[in-house]
């Protein structure tokens, strides 16, 4: 069977790539692709499903996972801790399915040392104006808050060129084309096309 592709999904906040991996999941069936879920230390909240929006472990549990070097990356965010279990990624990968991850360029470099064949996208979006727009759309953070994410997210997209891949998500529909055209290519690619048709390649090549 040919492996699934792991891609990684950065992007500074406001620019979309959270709905644009919604987007892309629902028009393909789960066997074929599935968001990555999360290790954390956080209490688990109201409507949350243990194995759908994260797997809850302890604070000793998580830092024995860090000991056994069972993450691909890990960060601790607000005194939680946060990780991408190696283990799991790699048994969804086997079965041939791709998994995205969305994590910021910090968390995608851990990644891509440990996973070198993965494939990492980083989505922009099309101003500053545009951005604080989407931000303060959100109606859910002050002025002063908005202001400390776009400082944030100027570092951020400081690290555009350390991924395989740039989109720019100015109009949705077509990043979203992008997104998926991206997958089809790596798909194309000739090395899982020739395991794919191993059998169709032996019969056409054969005297």
């Amino acid at each position: 069977m040919v492996k699934g592709t792991l891609y990684i999904i950065s992007a500074p906040s406001g620019a979309g790539k959270s709905s644009l991996i919604q987007a892309l999941l629902k028009t393909q069936p789960t066997y074929d692709m599935q968001v990555s879920i999360s290790h954390t230390t956080r209490e688990k909240r109201p409507g949350e499903v243990e194995g759908e929006h994260y797997y809850y472990v302890g604070v000793d549990e998580f830092k024995r996972l860090i000991a056994e070097d069972a993450f691909l990356e890990y960060a601790e965010v607000f005194g939680n801790y946060y990780g991408t279990s190696k283990a799991k990624i790699e048994r969804v990968l086997s079965q041939g399915i791709d998994v995205f991850l969305d994590i910021d360029w910090q968390g995608a470099r851990q990644v891509r040392e440990k996973m070198p064949q993965s494939r990492s996208v980083f989505i922009l979006p099309p101003s500053k104006d545009e951005l604080v727009r989407r931000l303060q759309g959100r109606g859910q953070d002050s002025d002063e808050v908005i202001a400390g994410r776009m400082d944030k997210a100027v570092r951020e997209m400081s690290h555009y060129d350390e991924y395989d891949y740039l989109l720019i998500n100015d109009d949705f529909d077509l990043a979203l084309y992008d997104l998926k055209a991206i997958v089809r290519s790596e798909r194309l690619r000739l090395d899982r096309q020739k395991l794919r048709n191993e059998a169709l390649i032996s019969k056409l090549l054969a005297d």
